[in-house]
């Protein structure tokens, strides 16, 4: 019996432990234990994620263990202890001692230093590295060849420097290879075409040149290349088309040239093909519509092709995104008819040389941009209401080439030019030499006599002028005006309606037709009680959604609708909401119709929450944020450097930046737009400031401070402030009551310290280190277009580029030893902008940040010696810089937080 108890006893207690295994799972190797410990206090972790009475197998956050031996570590993301912060290094000696390691992960933990030598030598059992975004410096050791073993290996993101090894050819086993994002110079190394398992390969955003090896073809495995954003140059090998598995090909931002392959037949499986910005070139033959049945979006931008695109390049199927906007690409388009194999994608074919008049195969297309072309002739119907058809030869559009310009280009081809639709008038017969003599001399009589008055007209202006300055200056004192005001009231004489071009605002519809579509006006159906119009969301007969602006004369100025469709009829461009058309019988009211865009506006888009009843948000992540800010800046890009005059927006705030279904930007709140007043710091203006008499001085005071481009640029900067740190309604709230938030924020952003603008970002964004730069390069933008002084804002076509590629913004400015760049570039431009702007917009922080922000931040050279505490004059010296920093806002204009068109 009692043999029997014990048995029992004995089966329970082993049925016990064994349901309890992992947690008395401990670590065997005493030597792998001390490893361990050493390891934990070289990297400084905390004890909550090592334990050091704790069995590490067991208990310890990221070990991973196997019959009791250590195989594998993962401390990405974890926090040092406060000891450890103050000397962080890539001290990693203990790892030596742990012969089973096949995996150590420490992404995104901070390990500034070189990686040592002795790495690769003593983990021959490593699989699996990743260290990614830890700060290493240094160059890649020549021992990584000897880790035969590995599959995996993750650099990016890192201040690596040096060449890429050409040992890197022995880790036959490699799989993954990401060395991104790093300082790496030379060439690549022939060996790495040796690595015959290699799927997924990235060397962007490095000091790359030389060429592509031209065995690149035999990586068969190959999935995803990205070589951009380097210096490559030469010309891209044949063995390219051997890729026959690869999805993702990106060789944007480089230097190469020549023509494509030939032979690209290979890559069937090609989904994404981006060629930007290379010297590439080629020929388009007429086969390539027809072969784009299954295309969706097309882009290989920013080339030099002087010929056309080889046949194959539009034979993959599967292939999803390619362009071939920006290059000197030349011919006419293949007359094919259309046919029912239409595809809903879209065909950017702008900046190049075609010519001739636009055929049916368009209508393959719902998105097309053929801008600057030298199209001609008529639009026909079949081409989509979406096209975008500025800088062409084109008839009844607005926003053209000039009668000159289309007739050298036609003439130089040896072709007759239409002129606009209208019959070329004869040329004069030339006169003969005696009339040309008399002609000369009354001329030359002519020209003495305007000669005598033109100097005597500019002696008077001169002595008037220095008249009124010097009055002017005694009148005036010291004082300065505000670099924002508030938004003026238009003064200026508007066209009347007969010299309006309705034919290029869409359709015109009738009083019944706008009533059905809305339910009559209904309730239900109104969006939003604007100051130039109500908004309604309506239905057309043919199902298309749209929003009717209904504008009562009788309470809102008959100008407003005036100047919308004055712009419309000038003004043509992708990033601009559509106008579909208008209604204009009724005396009392107006009616425009627009797009629907079903993803509203960035005020209602930015933060919402999932529903009327939750507390949970939904945030837009920083791919779209980034997209749509490039957007906007587009949009502001085309009015203020393409329109002729320069157009201002005035209105330009979160609500005014209408999104599409797929978050592309539409601006909208187009009633205030008008044409520049011209650069209020201009010497010119100056001049007409003082030939200003005092009964004009109501004109003056319109606001024409908003009626500049910088002052569209200032109110981008708060648009971009709150895409960065999510607060809602920034770009709406006046300056006045945001002078607390500019205190509080500005110091946290400094081109030379990534890491303090993770202080003030969105919590409901989520940022890994890949995007970070991105984020902190857009708050040096908006900064910088923040700037108080209207001559230090960046120019919106600057400010695009940065956005378009943001990286190049903080990469030169935030290391110490700035690549030398070319004077010639906007690169040298753009950035001596940041530099200048962000010199003027330094905060005096509070008490409580200054212990944080330390001495990273330096005063404007006119601000004299302020950051140093030693100054008596500090108090009177911060209010200076408040006031400057912080000019006076624009007037409110009521409630703009929503859906904006008007």
């Amino acid at each position: 019996m009692r043999n029997s108890l014990d048995f029992m006893f004995l089966f329970f207690l082993l049925l016990f432990l064994s349901c309890f295994e992992p947690t008395f799972q401990q670590l065997s190797s005493r030597t792998e234990r001390v490893a361990l410990l050493e390891l934990r206090s070289s990297l400084g972790l905390r004890g909550r994620d090592w334990p050091i009475k704790a069995d590490p197998c067991s208990i310890w956050n990221g070990v991973e263990c196997r019959n009791g031996r250590v195989i594998g570590i993962n401390v990405s993301g974890f926090r040092r202890t406060r000891l450890g912060r103050q000397n962080p290094r890539f001290v990693v000696d203990a790892l030596a001692n742990l012969p089973l390691l096949q995996s150590f992960n420490a992404s995104r933990f901070f390990l500034p230093g070189p990686i040592p030598d002795w790495f690769g030598s003593s983990l021959k059992s490593l699989q699996v590295l990743d260290l990614r975004s830890c700060s290493i410096l240094g160059p890649i050791p020549l021992s990584f060849g000897n880790l035969t073993n590995l599959t995996t290996l993750y650099l990016s993101n890192n201040k690596l420097n040096g060449s890429i090894p050409a040992s890197f050819g022995q880790l036959i086993r490699l799989s993954v290879l990401d060395l991104s994002r790093n300082e790496l110079t030379g060439s690549i190394p022939l060996s790495v075409s040796s690595l015959g398992n290699l799927k997924f390969l990235d060397l962007s955003s490095n000091r790359l040149d030389g060429s592509v090896p031209p065995l690149i073809g035999s990586l068969r495995q190959l999935q995803k290349l990205n070589l951009s954003s380097n210096n490559l140059s030469s010309s891209l090998p044949a063995s390219l088309g051997d890729l026959g598995v690869l999805v993702d090909l990106d060789i944007s931002f480089n230097k190469f040239s020549g023509p494509l392959p030939p032979d690209l037949k290979g890559m069937s499986r090609l989904q994404r093909m981006v060629l930007r910005n290379n010297l590439l070139g080629g020929s388009l033959p007429d086969a390539l519509f027809s072969s784009l049945t299954h295309l969706q979006a097309l882009a290989i931008n920013d080339n030099r092709f002087t010929g056309a695109a080889p046949d194959v390049l539009f034979l993959t199927p599967g292939l999803r995104f390619l362009d071939i906007s920006g290059n000197n690409f030349t011919g006419m388009l293949p007359n094919s008819s259309l046919n029912s194999n239409s595809t809903d994608g879209t065909l950017n074919i702008s900046r190049n040389m075609f010519y001739g008049s636009l055929v049916p195969v368009l209508g393959r297309f719902r998105v097309i941009d053929l801008s600057g072309n030298y199209f001609e002739g008529r639009v026909p119907n079949f081409v989509s209401m979406n096209a975008s058809l500025e800088t062409n030869c084109l008839q009844n559009v607005s926003s053209q080439r000039t009668l000159e310009d289309c007739s050298s280009f036609y003439t130089a081809k040896g072709l007759d030019f239409d002129n606009f639709g209208k019959p070329s008038s004869a040329q004069p017969p030339l006169p003969e030499k005696s009339g040309k003599n008399k002609i000369n001399k009354r001329v030359i009589i002519l020209a003495s006599v305007l000669g005598g008055v033109g100097f005597i007209v500019l002696m008077v202006l001169l002595a008037m002028l220095l008249f009124l300055y010097i009055g002017g200056k005694r009148a005036s004192g010291n004082q300065r005006g505000v670099s924002v005001g508030p938004i003026p009231t238009r003064s200026s004489e508007l066209p009347p309606d007969q010299s309006i071009n309705f034919s290029s605002l869409g359709d015109v519809f009738t009083d019944k037709q706008l009533l059905q579509a809305t339910g009559g006006f209904s309730d239900e159906n109104l969006i939003k009680l604007g100051h130039s119009g109500d908004l309604f969301r309506g239905v057309l007969d043919n199902g298309a959604n749209v929003v009717i602006k209904k504008i009562d004369l009788r309470t809102v100025k008959k100008e407003t609708y005036r100047v919308e469709l004055d712009f419309f009829s000038k003004a043509s461009h992708t990033r601009l909401v559509p106008l579909l058309g208008h209604c204009l019988d009724n005396e009392h009211e107006k009616f425009l119709v627009y797009k629907y865009m079903p993803n509203g506006d960035l005020a209602s888009s930015l933060v919402r929450k999932s529903n009327v009843d939750d507390e949970n948000v939904q945030s837009l992540d920083w791919i779209t944020r980034l997209k749509i800010a490039s957007g906007a800046a587009e949009g502001l890009a085309y009015m203020h450097h393409e329109c002729s005059p320069p157009l201002v927006h005035r209105d330009v705030q979160a609500s005014s930046i209408l999104l599409d279904d797929k978050f592309e930007v539409r601006l909208g709140s187009l009633s205030e737009v008008c044409a520049e007043d011209g650069d209020s710091n201009s010497h010119q203006n100056r001049i007409s400031r003082l030939l200003r008499l005092p009964q004009s001085s109501e004109q003056g005071s319109s606001g024409s401070q908003t009626a500049v481009c910088s002052y569209d640029v200032y109110c981008f900067g708060k648009v971009l402030l709150e895409l960065v740190t999510g607060k809602d309604g920034i770009s709406g709230t006046p300056d006045t009551q945001l002078k607390e938030f500019y205190d509080q924020t500005f110091p946290y952003i400094n081109i030379h310290d990534k890491e303090l603008v993770t202080k003030i970002i969105d919590p409901n964004l989520i940022v890994d280190e890949d995007f970070l730069e991105e984020v902190w390069a857009m708050a040096v933008v908006a900064k910088s277009c923040l700037n108080p002084k209207p001559s230090r804002r960046p120019q919106m076509r600057y400010i695009l580029k940065a956005l378009e590629n943001p990286l190049k913004v903080v990469r030169q400015e935030s290391s110490g030893r700035l690549r030398a760049t070319s004077s010639r570039s906007w690169n040298a431009a753009l950035f001596g902008s940041w530099r200048q702007s962000l010199s003027d917009i330094t905060v005096v922080p509070a008490a409580t940040m200054s212990r944080a922000v330390g001495g990273s931040f330096k005063q404007s050279g006119s601000s004299g010696s302020q950051g140093s505490g030693q100054n008596n004059g500090g108090e009177v010296s911060r209010r200076m810089q408040s006031k400057e920093i912080f000019p006076e806002p624009p007037d409110e204009q009521g409630e703009r937080v929503e859906y904006h068109y008007h």
